[in-house]
């Protein structure tokens, strides 16, 4: 979160006429992108362990919106990058909150139910 939040005060910074900020833009885009993909590595582990597949589905939007908003970026589209750059720290937002206010926990396998049979000796103790 602190990560993706740098990105627009860099952006602001640089447009504000400091260009050496710039390369805190571009260096924080490079750290942001990094912990997106870790994200998605976790969040896989995620749907494997626990089986939990909403927390992948999320994080491959946010992490998919990143990488275009990256390549927007380098490529000087800022008719995309900018609002992609706001929708992105929205959904990655609402992704933490989703995450905090409810934990993930493992979904209980259906036990399988074993049936025995009894020996008459059993049978007749029990009903005593």
């Amino acid at each position: 979160m602190v990560a993706i939040f740098g990105q627009p005060v860099f952006a602001g910074v640089y447009l504000s006429g400091d260009y050496d900020a710039l390369r805190w833009h571009a260096a924080g885009a490079d750290v942001v992108t990094s912990i997106g993909y870790a994200q998605l590595i976790v969040a896989i582990v995620v749907w494997v362990r626990l089986r939990q597949v909403w927390p992948v589905l999320a994080t491959s939007a946010v992490v998919s919106a990143e990488t275009v908003q990256y390549f927007a970026g380098l490529d000087g589209a800022l008719w995309l990058h900018l609002p992609l750059g706001v929708m992105t720290i929205v959904g990655l937002v609402v992704l933490f909150i989703a995450v905090w206010r409810r934990p993930l926990r493992r979904r209980r396998r259906p036990r399988e139910r074993v049936w025995t049979t009894r020996e008459p000796e059993q049978e007749e103790a029990s009903h005593a």
